[in-house]
């Protein structure tokens, strides 16, 4: 670019492409990461602008592209979207429990064979985290989204017409290993617009998203299996896959921003001829791709075997989301075989949990007022831990669910009091789940999305295997041993992160100070 057109550019006479005078067209934000304003283009950048001394670019003053200026109501879409996103995929993984016994008997299959369809689609939230969460912070978050959504349709449409039980198991985990990248990428979208101070309140809409999915799924399932049959039902989640694909293309554009400040300093440089760094960038060195790939391909597991906190919460995370999808096995056993009800209104005995995860979510409003007062009193930095203090509420909630559940659950006891002893389950579920992700947020800002995919890994697998083995140990006559065995897992983890808490306090801080300077 000549030093004329610059001159014309002041004037407001010649806009390069990419370029735009005051604000970026929303749809032209959706699809141009790089878009920028002739704010952004004639702002007095430290540098030369040359390869030794390059103009370093970071976020400039009102800066419309920056997500965590967006409007309140930009930021509540986008949060409600990527909430709805990950509900769906959650919904997707349960539903199919409630047509088990009509593939059963559409297949001529065994119900152990018929529920590898529940386990290996959670297995594919296992695989497909170590591709999404990666590529996410490489590539940002909107692209990964867009691709996954859309393959997750095309599975679950290709489950609708399967022709035997392997193809509809195998394309089920397909669907589940594409239908993954919410379940990590979500979280870091909400991290990448809110402030500490602001993300309790949003991740409180998104939390319960992952755990009301699987407690609605069943219901939606079970009526609709026993009344059209279960491809009706693999049809359904292929239509809301694609609807949900449509949505996120419309609403949700990219939020990285290590990867919108590489993409502002590509087109300024391109515009200008002259030459532009990210800060980012700069502070890690450049990089090339093949290296960065596989640098960031590794990063879940190597936080999840390197990281004690990472690892404890991710084993206790994962054993109370086994629980949960033990219960999709186990509560027919109790309502369907146990006391003879059909399979969609034993779906309804999931409503006990998803009453409890509504009041949880209730409940962490609260607590986000009392982490923003502790805030306030340190002067402005809140230590990640002060997210926990909601965990140990929930950690009392669980036990007493799986004490309760474990006792009441007898044909000859009325159905409602073991209904309603699931209530303290999915409102512990909420509790615990939020403050460690909050937590986990906090300590690491820019890798959220691998430390929330090494979550996701290990609690995936625990939600494959427990449904695989529930039949086995959790019969009419002996659910009370089989829940009560679940709870002592519990008390053991809980136990084991407690001390983690304790002993790894200021490694979680320092974690949370390397991240954040990579950011400024």
């Amino acid at each position: 670019m000549t030093a004329s057109d610059i001159e014309n550019n002041l004037n407001g006479k010649v806009l390069p492409s990419g370029v735009y005078r005051s604000k970026i067209p929303y749809f032209r934000m959706l699809i141009d990461q790089g878009a920028i304003t002739q704010d952004v283009l004639h702002f007095d950048y430290p540098g030369s602008g040359t390869e030794e001394d390059p103009y370093v670019v970071s976020w400039i003053p009102n800066d419309s592209r920056n997500p965590q200026l967006f409007g309140f109501g930009r930021k509540l879409t986008i949060t409600l979207v990527v909430a709805f996103s990950t509900m769906i995929v959650a919904l997707t993984s349960s539903a199919y429990s409630g047509s088990v016994g009509s593939i059963v008997t559409s297949f001529d299959v065994s119900t152990e064979v018929a529920t590898l369809g529940l386990s290996l689609f959670v297995l594919g939230f296992a695989v497909g985290p170590l591709l999404w969460a990666p590529i996410s912070e490489v590539f940002g978050r909107q692209r990964p989204f867009f691709a996954s959504f859309l393959a997750m349709a095309a599975f679950s449409a290709g489950c609708a017409g399967a022709q035997n039980i392997w193809s509809l198991v195998i394309l089920r985990f397909f669907a589940g290993a594409f239908g993954s990248a919410p379940l990590t990428n979500a979280g870091g979208t909400i991290s990448d617009m809110f402030t500490a101070r602001q993300r309790g309140l949003a991740l409180s809409l998104y939390a319960a998203a992952p755990f009301l999915g699987p407690a609605l799924g069943p219901i939606i399932g079970g009526f609709l299996s026993m009344n059209a049959g279960w491809r009706w039902v693999e049809g359904l989640l292929a239509a809301a896959g694609g609807l949900v694909w449509i949505m996120m293309a419309l609403a949700v554009p990219e939020t990285y921003a290590p990867l919108l400040l590489r993409e502002r300093a590509e087109r300024l440089s391109h515009v200008t001829g002259k030459v532009y760094r990210s800060k980012v960038e700069l502070d890690k060195g450049k990089v090339a791709l093949s290296t960065l790939l596989r640098r960031s391909l590794s990063r879940p597991l190597v936080l999840l075997f390197t990281e004690p906190i990472v690892l404890l919460f991710a084993l206790y995370i994962a054993i109370i989301y086994g629980t949960l999808y033990m219960f999709f096995a186990g509560f027919p056993i109790v309502y369907e075989q146990g006391r003879g009800w059909n399979p969609g209104v034993g779906g309804l005995a999931f409503l006990g949990i998803m009453i409890g995860m509504i009041i949880g979510i209730i409940f962490t409003l609260p607590a986000n007022m009392h982490f923003i007062k502790i805030q306030d009193r340190l002067g402005g930095f809140a230590p990640p831990e002060a997210r926990l203090l909601q965990c140990m509420v929930g950690a009392i909630a669980i036990p007493i669910s799986q004490f309760w559940f474990a006792w009441t659950d007898y044909p000859s006891i009325h159905w409602i009091v073991s209904i309603i002893a699931t209530a303290p389950f999915g409102f512990g579920v909420i509790l615990i789940y939020l403050g460690v992700m909050n937590y986990l947020i906090d300590s690491y800002t820019i890798y959220a999305a691998s430390v929330l995919a090494a979550n996701t890994i290990l609690r995936s697998i625990f939600g494959a295997v427990f449904p695989l083995i529930t039949g086995y140990i959790y019969d009419a006559s002996r659910c009370k041993y089989s829940a009560e065995s679940f709870h002592y897992m519990q008390k053991l983890q809980e136990n084991a992160a407690d001390r983690a808490n304790t002993e790894t306090k200021q490694p979680a801080v320092q974690a949370n100070e390397d991240s954040a300077s990579e950011t400024k």
